[in-house]
């Protein structure tokens, strides 16, 4: 008998870490994927305004 409950308390929780495990690492790309393309986009920027002899973007006007 504890075996079974054992085994049937093992097979109920692991689908639900596996899914936990998935989202979880869905999400984190998700996010690192989106602070990468700020980043390069950033970088694009920064360098289209040195092409075009405006003023590098300051911090204080970026946080509108």
């Amino acid at each position: 008998m504890p075996e079974e409950y054992w085994a049937n308390a093992l097979f109920s929780i692991i689908p639900t870490i596996l899914v936990g495990g998935i989202f979880w690492f869905i999400l984190r790309t998700i996010v690192r994927a989106d602070r990468t393309s700020r980043r390069v986009y950033d970088k694009i920027e920064a360098e289209e305004r040195a092409k075009a002899g405006l003023a590098p973007k300051t911090e204080a006007s970026t946080k509108s």
